[in-house]
């Protein structure tokens, strides 16, 4: 495979199946490097399509972080224009990329703390 697989209107045949999304990361390569910001445009357990700001090689080995599942290493499979394909080294949950950020649980607040309205008798 070469360096860029041109005239494709999208990478290789997927597997997992994906979900649409738009979501902004960095790109890093395995050796610490910065290589740019990325907006991934759909994602699935086994990997990512993402628009870049700069053109990436195929096979370069990064790492990037995903709000909910933390830092995820994969290489470049594919590229076409600014496009590119991650094969992730490991299976994702993409469910939890969707959640709301926070921990899950529920603030609540005190009873004492609460206005309590006062009703006239």
């Amino acid at each position: 495979m070469g360096m860029e697989q041109d005239g494709l209107e999208r990478g290789p045949a997927r597997t997992s199946p994906r979900d649409s999304l738009f979501l902004l990361t960095n790109l890093v390569r395995d050796d610490g490097m910065p290589l740019c910001q990325a907006r991934v445009r759909n994602l699935s357990a086994t990997g990512l399509m993402a628009e870049c700001e700069r053109r990436i090689a195929v096979q370069t080995r990064l790492t990037l972080e995903l709000r909910g599942v933390g830092k995820v290493s994969g290489q470049v499979a594919w590229t076409h224009g600014e496009r590119i394909g991650v094969a992730f080294d490991r299976p994702i949950d993409p469910r939890l990329v969707r959640r709301p950020a926070g921990s899950g649980k529920r603030h609540m607040m005190p009873d004492y703390l609460r206005p309590h309205s006062i009703r006239a008798r």
